[in-house]
């Protein structure tokens, strides 16, 4: 091992040990005291998706030399930065550190106050994962109402973590019905496709959600019209303005609304509770012109996202009894405010683009000449002097994923003389910014977990009693499936998470529970249950021994159930 990867590994230790005791300390010490007043009546959270300091930076300039604007309306209550990492785990079935997270382990780090690894969706890092659980669902059992509103889709990784628990974030089916049963009031999006069946354009195979949803009282609608028209009344509301993510700024229709919009329909709505609400509301699409290293798309988000939180400012404001917090989950994209040596930046040409570069995608794949990449570029850029290199790099893409749209975003980002170190997320520090009672609990230097506990102790909600709930409910389990298409899960992990033992000697393994001791030759694979044999199924892999839930069952003597959609264990 290096100097280097010595120091870091020795820095995460030390980091682990501090948040670890951080950790505990709120919830042994503030956050369940704090539980018993509380400080604000209401709770609202903002995460910009991707928003790093230079994205920051750059919608601030936009402004500044574009439209005269000094600054932007979150700059004055700006009052520290958090650290982003998450947990080590797997990534391609590569061990990855977790110093640079992804949107899943980040949310359930702000949602929960808890680390787990990249995809995790507020549960532990652990073979046999146990849920997590949110501000927002502590606050539902505080008797608060809540919402979630995003330009992603609804199932994205950030509103899902308030709200769901699967082991992976790409299980938006899953997420999708678990918001049905989630008690959440209001839930502003995109994401139609994981309501709805695969013959009606969705993504599901089961059943279509919506008439479910308004089985439960939810009012749903799914255009910027509609939105409208709802009232304080309508205390339930399901909003779907897309099939997926809602479309980007510079795209958007009339019948699109804007995050300011979705923020102020739902904070009129949550409003209404005499309890009081939590909300988290989310820029998601910040992230998404990162990845794709879309700048004047990237500034358009951010900008979106800042006027949702005028909104959501002046509530706080004139209400006088709502805090509230804004973060970010990452940045995305490497963003570099200048380039190539050259003290400068183009800021002139940073509104001359007409729509994002994932319009024009399909525009670009069907090019097949120089001629036709300037025609296109000068069209949506007004860039006319287009070199033949860089018309025919746009025709050979990136050599990424983002194919042509990213060689032509890395040409655009030349002519602004902006940078990026790659399509994915860093690992810098990001922005917190506050009003309220919760300021001075997320002030300074931070780690992403303590805007969950500031959050809990603000609204005086007890996030431990809330996990403690879930965790007696559900486990999350790796799991195999073998070649009778029947659900295996590891033996030892599973044994000791459902209360057993587990040891194994001389090739033989004893798993002992409530019900009785089940003996494993892991050569033959065979297995005995009170000394007589047992139809089990036995599979070892890489060493380790699966069996399937019928043999816990009798171990624990205990009914225990699969649900397959959210791929977890239902114990009661």
């Amino acid at each position: 091992m290096s100097k280097f990867w010595k120091t870091l590994a020795i820095s995460g230790l030390a980091f682990s040990v501090i948040f670890a005791g951080s950790l505990a300390a709120a919830k042994e010490g503030p956050a369940t005291s704090g539980a018993a007043k509380g400080e604000s009546r209401n709770l609202i959270v903002l995460i910009g998706d991707g928003m790093g300091p230079a994205q920051v930076s750059a919608a601030r300039y936009f402004q500044q030399y574009q439209h005269g604007v000094k600054s932007l309306n979150l700059d004055p209550y700006y009052v520290g930065q958090a650290t982003t990492f998450a947990d080590r785990g797997e990534d391609g079935g590569q061990v990855v550190s977790g110093i640079v997270t992804d949107s899943a382990s980040a949310g359930t780090a702000f949602a929960t106050g808890n680390k787990t690894y990249n995809a995790a969706i507020s549960v532990s890092n652990e073979d046999v994962s146990r849920p997590f659980a949110s501000v927002l669902e502590a606050a539902e059992l505080s008797g608060k109402a809540t919402g979630l509103v995003t330009t992603a889709r609804i199932t994205h990784a950030t509103p899902a973590v308030y709200a769901s628990h699967v082991r992976s974030r790409d299980n938006e089916n899953a997420i999708a019905s678990q918001y049905l049963d989630s008690g959440v009031d209001v839930l502003f999006g995109g994401g139609e496709s994981f309501f709805v069946t695969k013959d009606e354009k969705g993504k599901r195979t089961d059943k279509n959600l919506l008439p479910e949803f308004e089985a439960k009282g939810y009012k749903v609608v799914k255009t910027g019209q509609s939105l409208s028209g709802l009232t304080a009344k309508d205390s339930k509301v399901l909003g779907l303005f897309g099939g997926s993510h809602v479309a980007y700024v510079p795209d958007r229709t009339a019948a699109i609304p804007s995050l300011a919009e979705m923020t102020s329909k739902a904070l009129e709505i949550l409003a209404a509770n005499e309890n009081g609400f939590a909300i988290m509301i989310e820029g998601g699409r910040i992230d998404h012109a990162g990845h794709a290293n879309d700048f004047p798309t990237m500034i358009q988000e951010t900008l979106d996202f800042d006027e949702a939180f005028k909104v959501a400012i002046e509530f706080a404001k004139k209400d006088g009894n709502t805090s509230v917090v804004v973060t970010a989950d990452h940045e995305t994209g490497g963003l570099s405010l200048s380039r190539d040596n050259i003290y400068e930046l183009n800021v002139d040409l940073w509104d001359t683009q007409k729509i994002s570069s994932e319009s024009l995608v399909t525009a670009l794949n069907e090019a097949n000449t120089i001629a036709d990449i300037k025609k296109i570029v000068a069209n949506n850029t007004g860039f006319t002097d287009l070199t033949d290199e860089e018309a025919q790099y746009i025709l050979d893409g990136d050599g990424s994923s983002y194919k042509r749209e990213g060689s032509y975003n890395a040409v655009v980002s030349k002519r602004l003389l902006v940078g990026w170190s790659g399509h994915g997320h860093s690992a810098v520090d990001v922005g917190v910014w506050a009003y309220g009672p919760i300021t001075d609990k997320v002030r300074g230097q931070i780690d992403n977990t303590r805007i969950a506990t500031a959050s809990a102790e603000v609204l005086g909600v007890d996030l431990q009693k809330a996990t403690a709930d879930l965790q007696a409910k559900h486990l999350y389990p790796k799991f195999k499936i073998n070649r009778n298409n029947e659900v295996l899960y590891p033996a030892k992990a599973l044994a000791e998470a459902l209360g057993g033992s587990y040891k194994e000697t001389n090739g033989t393994a004893k798993i002992s529970g409530k019900g009785g001791t089940l003996s494993v030759d892991l050569t033959a694979k065979t297995a005995q249950l009170g000394g007589k044999s047992a139809a089990i199924s036995v599979d070892v892999d890489n060493g380790v021994l699966y069996l399937p839930l019928t043999a816990f069952s009798q171990l624990t003597g205990q009914t225990l159930k699969w649900d397959a959609l959210s791929e977890r264990i239902i114990l009661k």
